[in-house]
């Protein structure tokens, strides 16, 4: 029994340290003049780390701590939101889905949640990202959505390396 407590405690402590690397990386994207996205993109990186290293759980709980502490601490708003709603939360998601085994099946849900996200930004927290949107943008939606799918599609396949550099190295620490 000490066994599985041990390694209960040890998740949940590295869930807490990963939150604290998210919300630092969060910050910055709050103070640099350029860059908030990639850099609230590469805050996401924590959440995903903690679900390779110490599974979903410790995945999930970096993501609501860091979500949840973003709201209330950091000076942008928006830049919590997008970490809540999908930079944080889609790399721990990521996992989940593509355990389905059927490419296609994964490629219209991974799509659909990013649209889901992006359609979410676009009507309800349109004010926090573009509060001054250039006018052809409204008349523009669609190829908003389908160059931002091709972005997403890219950042999937970056993530997608990303993890497998991560479980290789991971792989070779336990001496395997």
């Amino acid at each position: 029994m000490a066994g599985r407590d041990g390694k209960q405690s040890a998740s949940t402590a590295l869930g807490g340290v990963m939150a604290a690397g998210s919300l630092v990386v969060l910050w910055l994207a709050c103070v640099a003049p350029s860059g908030r996205i990639g850099l609230t993109a590469a805050a996401g990186l924590f959440p995903m780390a903690a679900t390779l290293y110490a599974g979903r759980t410790a995945g999930c709980l970096c993501w609501a701590a860091a979500s949840l502490l973003g709201l209330f601490m950091l000076p942008d708003k928006g830049v919590a939101l997008l970490f809540l709603a999908f930079l944080g939360l889609y790399p721990v998601i990521k996992g989940r889905i593509e355990t389905l085994d059927r490419l296609a099946v994964e490629w219209g849900l991974k799509l659909c949640w990013f649209e889901m996200t992006l359609t979410l930004f676009w009507f309800v927290f349109q004010e926090l990202f573009l509060p001054e949107a250039p006018a052809w943008l409204a008349s523009n939606a669609v190829l908003v959505y389908v160059l931002g799918g091709v972005v997403f599609i890219c950042y999937d396949i970056g993530l997608s390396q990303l993890i497998t550099l991560l479980r290789t190295r991971l792989y070779r620490a336990k001496g395997h």
